[in-house]
Formats: C-alpha cells, sequence, structure tokens
C-alpha cells in the first residue's frame, strides 16, 4: 500500500471505531508498504484512558517481537497527543504520518479534561512545573536515584 492508501486506511478505522462506539483515532504501523500492526483508540471501550491507537499499536508491534521501529512507518489520523508523541519518539519509527492537524481536529473534536483542553495540552509540558495545572511536587526519599545507580552499576553508562 501507499501512503495515501495507508493514510486512507487510518481515517476509515477512526470511522468504523466511532460508529461502534470509540474516539475517532486509529494507528498503523508499516514495514515496506505492509502492516504489522494496527489499533483503535479504546478509551471509551476499555475505560483506559491510556488506550489511544499510538499506545495500541505499539503494543500490538511488541506482543509480535518488534520493539524498536526502526525501519517502519507509523500511520495516525490526527497529529499525536502529548503521551503518544513521546510514546512514539520511544519507539523510535523512521516516519510519523498524520492525517488531520491538530487545529483540523479541533474544529470538530475536543478531548479535554479537567485540567487541559486540545488546544493546551502542549503547552502544559513547556511551563514549569510549579505552574502546571496538575498539582506536582517531589516526595521525600532517602534515596531517590537508588534505582537508577543500581541500573548502571548492572548495564554500564
Amino acid at each position: 500500500m501507499n501512503d495515501q492508501e495507508l493514510t486512507a486506511l487510518t481515517i476509515s478505522l477512526a470511522s468504523e471505531n466511532v460508529r461502534n462506539g470509540g474516539k475517532p483515532f486509529a494507528c498503523l504501523i508499516v514495514k515496506d508498504g505492509e502492516i504489522i500492526a494496527q489499533a483503535v483508540n479504546h478509551v471509551s471501550q476499555d475505560g483506559d484512558p491510556t488506550a489511544h491507537a499510538e499506545i495500541r499499536a505499539i503494543r500490538a508491534a511488541a506482543a509480535t517481537g518488534v520493539s524498536d521501529l526502526g525501519g517502519y512507518d507509523m500511520f495516525v489520523t490526527a497529529y499525536p497527543c502529548p503521551m503518544c508523541l513521546g510514546a512514539v519518539y520511544y519507539a523510535q519509527p523512521d516516519r510519523l504520518v498524520y492525517a488531520a492537524t491538530r487545529e483540523q481536529e479541533g474544529e470538530h473534536y475536543e478531548d479535554g479534561n479537567r485540567l487541559m483542553t486540545l488546544a493546551t495540552f502542549y503547552d502544559e509540558y513547556a511551563k514549569p512545573v510549579a505552574e502546571r495545572a496538575l498539582p506536582t511536587e517531589q516526595g521525600q526519599a532517602d534515596d531517590p536515584t537508588a534505582p537508577f545507580r543500581e541500573w548502571t552499576a548492572i548495564h554500564g553508562d
């Protein structure tokens, strides 16, 4: 399949998910034009706020033994939210192709909550921790870096 067909397929899968009670998002993981994993958003179906299409597709690929997406492309319905974008960066595909921009998505859909909106979510990350909508503080611990030092001692720098 070519890029246009794959992009159209993400839109079709997302629309089908809407008709089945889900949210309007889908993701394909592709190598050499062949789909190796695909998923739709299951937040509504599963009650899991992390069940976004990108996360589910990355997990589906990992279930087949593919955890480093070097050599793969990802096709998504809309530019990823910060959670999914972080997961995509960790998965390291060669390329990310999105059908709708955040602005195009925002004209018809809002997926915010009491801490953010689609329009403000990305900006939250750039704010100093103390100014974010989510109250955040560092907990007290005698040695908070112990597990990281242990990892380095076992695995090296």
